[in-house]
């Protein structure tokens, strides 16, 4: 046997190994996360119109209340312990200033789920890839359509105080398991641990009752410029409190990486199609609530009763979050087939196509229609981005590189609720959609200017791995 034939990659473990028990259970604790975020953003449907209704506040100061969930999200504080605390500490609220500060703290605690998606896309194989990150996002649909439930039994019953209370659960369930979750072994192979991550391939390989390849784990290279920055990569869910200054060195030392030549031109593109995309999502998903009372007090028609029209919120909330399934499933369908750029462009196109009628008033049966087919392709879209994005990166500064983009993303999500939100509550429909459909087609022209895609790529560890071509995730 050759030499070459005595070692093996990363990735080429976890392709022998196929995808098993352990990913298993890795996708149904990381997905708890995702599915916890869920819940805490879209509960921000329900509890801004019953906060403004029972404190008397004005549209803006409704908005202010999910705008700084978003700011909360852009936080390091990011943390399971601190969503659970925040969130629940939230519920009894004694005024509007308490609920505003409990709520962005409840965001910084949100701020890390993006570790979830990355730490759980290192365990699989790239042959793969795309379908189990689809897979994983349906945690995220599951979330919405559970919270969107809940309101609907809860919110007639009791109040929104015991909405908060019990969304704050499964923070608490991921506080529970956290110390049973192992460090990517990706993670340790930039950190020249590689006994460390062999040994963690090793149980996984058991835990799947299967082997791991012949020969020795290498890592794809390291040099010292990639000892510097692996340090940047937080460990993911497991993250000690040693050597804090080091990694907040070395934190700050990979995010400067972002625009060096080699990154520049894609991180600022990212940026770009974050921010657009999580303000067309995040629009969709609050005007599924606005839309129902707005459209009656701006048009001549007579206005429902106070009941039916809340009633008619937890319906197009309830619907709308369904639509996400599908959504998912034609992602799944496209992603490792068309690859990611295309997929995305075709996804924005439709979202597109189905807000167009909105620049006008419509009929409540068609309006739900309407929202659940744009926020269907919408979902696809974010998903696709979140595996897009950390696929760009090399390990050493992935978990940076994918975490600013998403960060960016929740400028967008702030801006939404005072921009988009604020013009329909100011009967502004048409300029809403318009400015929605500005920024579908800023998006498109974004992603049709990234250099890569990462189709069927393997994930790269090292800077080193990463040349300036497009070839940007052949393992070097």
């Amino acid at each position: 046997m050759d030499d070459h034939r005595l070692v093996y990659t990363l990735d080429e473990a976890l392709t022998f190994m196929g995808f098993g028990k352990f990913q298993g259970l890795a996708l149904a604790y990381s997905g708890l996360g995702w599915f916890s975020e869920a819940m805490e953003v879209m509960i921000l449907s329900f509890v801004g119109p019953a906060v403004k209704s029972e404190w008397g506040l004005s549209s803006s100061e409704e908005s202010l209340i999910t705008t700084v969930v978003f700011a909360g999200m852009m936080s390091i504080l990011g943390g399971a312990l601190v969503t659970f605390v925040a969130g629940l500490l939230s519920a009894f609220s004694p005024n509007y200033i308490s609920l505003l500060i409990l709520r962005g703290l409840a965001g910084a605690g949100l701020g890390s789920g993006h570790v979830f998606f990355s730490w759980f896309m290192e365990f699989v194989p790239p042959s793969n890839r795309g379908k189990w990150m689809v897979v994983f996002s349906t945690f995220w649909t599951f979330g919405s359509v559970s919270e969107a439930a809940l309101a609907w039994i809860v919110m007639p019953i009791l109040t929104w105080r015991w909405l908060l209370a019990l969304s704050a659960i499964p923070a608490f369930v991921l506080l529970i398991f956290i110390v049973f979750m192992p460090e990517s072994p990706r993670y340790l192979c930039t950190k020249g641990r590689i006994t460390d991550a062999h040994n963690i391939l090793d149980k996984i390989a058991q835990f799947n009752q299967t082997s791991l390849p012949s020969g020795n784990l290498t890592s794809d290279g390291t040099n010292d410029l990639d000892e510097e920055f692996s340090t940047s990569e937080e460990t993911p869910l497991l993250s000690s409190a040693r050597k804090r200054t080091t990694v907040r060195k070395s934190g700050f030392s990979s995010f400067l990486m972002l625009f060096s030549p080699r990154f520049f031109k894609t991180t600022i593109l990212l940026w770009v199609l974050y921010f657009g995309n999580s303000f067309v999502y995040y629009g969709i998903v609050l005007l599924a609530s606005e839309l129902s009372g707005s459209q009656s007090k701006c048009s001549s028609s007579i206005l429902l009763s106070e009941n039916v029209q809340d009633a008619s919120v937890y319906i197009n909330v309830f619907i709308t979050s369904f639509a996400e399934l599908p959504g998912l499933l034609t992602a799944a369908l496209l992603v490792d087939r068309v690859g990611r750029k295309l997929s995305m462009t075709i996804m924005f196109i439709f979202v597109c196509i189905f807000l167009l009628p909105l620049v006008t008033l419509q009929s409540n049966i068609l309006l739900t229609a309407l929202l659940s087919g744009a926020r269907m392709f919408s979902m696809g879209t974010f998903i696709i981005a979140n595996i897009f994005a950390p696929e760009i990166y090399p390990t050493s500064m992935r978990s940076t590189g994918a975490g600013v983009a998403y960060a960016v993303g929740r400028i967008g999500g702030m801006v939404c609720p005072l921009v988009a939100v604020g013009l329909v509550t100011s009967c502004h429909q048409t300029a809403a959609i318009i400015l929605l459909e500005a920024l579908i087609v800023l998006s498109v022209v974004v992603i049709l200017l990234i250099p890569f895609e990462t189709k069927g790529k393997e994930l790269v560890n090292t800077i080193d791995g990463v040349s300036n071509s497009k070839q940007v995730l052949v393992v070097a």
